[in-house]
């Protein structure tokens, strides 16, 4: 029972959204209601030296901007909440798309003046191919916007989604006087200037009330009634079952940076989000309350503190219950392994936890073993499904600019590439190293990288490719031709399977077309017969 009883106390959620719209700042401030820090910090700017808390990449607090994913934990209200902050910017869309495979819902931050942009739209992808429920927060009601109704018609066009709203503004920009929720009946005012708290909730249970003229004036209170009747007309009523099946969104509406709006979101996101949900292995479907331990991992970063060199791998258990010290079966490697220092995140901070349910993210200290996608059992051979690579479109060669630091970026690159930022290959002909990414941004974060951790210095070469992609066929005889005969566009990935590197589209369709019996595949995730 007591499993149980943890498993329905868990919510596990990510918070995405296009660079800029503030999605670190909300999640600064859901820290700050759950009493997780005491201080929000500031996201980078001129005249503030404090960061956010879940930037803690020295790279990330230059630049102002997320490109690792953080994991925080925190209760509220007798709820355990698992908070993963994502890279907001599109450059490392691979590691929110992994990111996404470890939470049970979402909450989509969008901007009030800008509405839907490029990466809403590819995330919220994601998180339909996965069926994840998702809350929209409609942020910077502080500033001037679009219209509240245009909004939420441009959101529902544009995402293809159904919305309902749950809290409603009144006003915006310089007139901003706060919002309705509809869901408790209440009025929230708003202070310019003021830090929000609980005491700026007003129950309102008739909106005919004329107290609200009162408070707020009489224009704005029209309008807000007229809203309210309009919204009632048009949205179905709130079904907490549809928005479990990820088939409408609960919209809420505030400034992060404010803390306004946060509270009421974070409230009735504890009621409404799901729990821990069942995951897909290759033998079977994995049920949060089996009695059996089993997790994946599904991020891996090395030098969370730079002055020790730790190398971490973040699990999200599945089912069962995760005990510090207790062997468990790392299936890839067909070993059992025991973990003295398991740990939890308040994004730097870290404890060392003696146990763990399904929803949570562990901690693993890792000395190489560990791959993203990962399984942990209690000895079941199987793997979870659902964490590949994908096939990146950029490429470097990486050009050693010290040879006397030649072993620190060897095991600089073995290492950083492991976290999935980018995919090392071996040219086959020369053994030069080529790294792969999805996003630009990628090879100035290694760069970075290897200097301030490793001490490594590198440069990038050009090097002219369309397309790196995974080739096996059932026939070994011609796999071993196709090699040989391309072997001037052929390399080895990390696990030294054969890899087609094609210099434009029409090559790559060149090679499908005259070699039928080779498949090509732009995702690491396949079987090798």
């Amino acid at each position: 029972m007591a499993i149980k009883e943890e498993i329905e106390k868990r919510r596990t959620f990510g918070i995405i959204s296009h660079p800029d719209a503030g999605k670190t700042t909300l999640t600064e401030k859901l820290l700050l209601f759950g009493g997780a820090i005491q201080t929000a910090g500031a996201v980078k700017s001129n005249k503030i030296k404090k960061h956010a808390t879940s930037d803690f990449m020295e790279i990330e607090r230059q630049r102002g901007i997320s490109v690792a994913t953080s994991v925080m934990g925190f209760e509220y209200k007798g709820v355990k909440i698992n908070l993963l902050d994502t890279p907001g910017h599109e450059d490392f869309a691979e590691d929110t798309y992994r990111t996404l495979t470890a939470v049970d819902s979402v909450i989509m931050v969008i901007d009030c003046a800008k509405g839907v942009e490029p990466q809403t739209r590819k995330l919220l992808e994601v998180c339909r191919m996965r069926n994840t429920p998702v809350i929209v927060f409609i942020n910077k009601l502080d500033r001037e916007g679009k219209n509240p109704f245009d909004l939420l018609d441009e959101i529902e066009k544009e995402l293809k989604i159904d919305l309902r709203p749950l809290t409603w503004p009144i006003s915006m920009g310089k007139t901003f006087k706060g919002v309705y929720n509809l869901y408790e009946k209440s009025l929230i005012l708003f202070n310019n200037g003021e830090k929000q708290t609980s005491e700026n909730s007003i129950i309102i249970k008739d909106l005919n009330d004329g107290t609200i003229d009162d408070i707020i004036g009489e224009d704005f209170a029209n309008t807000l009634r007229h809203d309210v009747e309009l919204i009632e007309g048009v949205y179905a009523d709130f079904d907490k079952e549809d928005y479990l099946e990820a088939m409408i969104s609960p919209v809420f509406f505030g400034s992060a940076v404010n803390n306004f709006g946060v509270r009421e979101l974070l409230d009735a996101f504890i009621q409404i989000a799901p729990t821990p949900k069942s995951r897909e292995t290759d033998l079977r479907e994995i049920n949060p309350n089996d009695k059996n331990f089993s997790g994946f991992v599904f991020k891996i970063h090395a030098n969370l503190d730079p002055k020790h060199r730790d190398r971490i791998a973040f699990l999200r258990v599945c089912s069962g219950k995760f005990e510090r010290n207790k062997n468990y079966f790392h299936v890839r490697e067909n070993r059992s392994l025991k973990f003295s220092n398991p740990t939890a995140f308040m994004a730097q901070e870290k404890n060392v936890v003696d146990e763990a349910y399904p929803g949570d993210i562990v901690g693993l200290y890792d000395s190489g073993l560990f791959k993203i996608g990962d399984t942990l059992t209690e000895g079941e051979k199987m793997n979870f499904k659902g964490i590949p690579q994908f096939s990146p479109e950029l490429f470097k060669y990486v050009v050693n600019a010290d040879p006397l630091k030649t072993k620190q970026l060897n095991k600089g690159l073995e290492q950083l590439t492991d976290e999935g930022v980018a995919q090392l290959f071996t040219k086959k002909t020369d053994n030069r190293k080529i790294l792969g990414t999805v996003g630009a941004l990628q090879f100035e974060v290694i760069q970075h990288r290897l200097k301030s951790e490793y001490s490594a210095s590198c440069n990038f070469e050009h090097i002219s490719l369309y397309k790196a992609c995974w080739i096996s066929s059932k026939d070994r005889k011609k796999l071993e031709d196709f090699i040989s005969e391309k072997l001037h566009h052929m390399a080895t990935d990390k696990e030294g399977r054969p890899v087609f590197l094609a210099e434009s589209a029409w090559a790559l369709q060149m090679a499908q077309e005259k070699n039928p019996d080779i498949r090509f595949h732009f995702i690491s995730e396949f079987k090798e017969n």
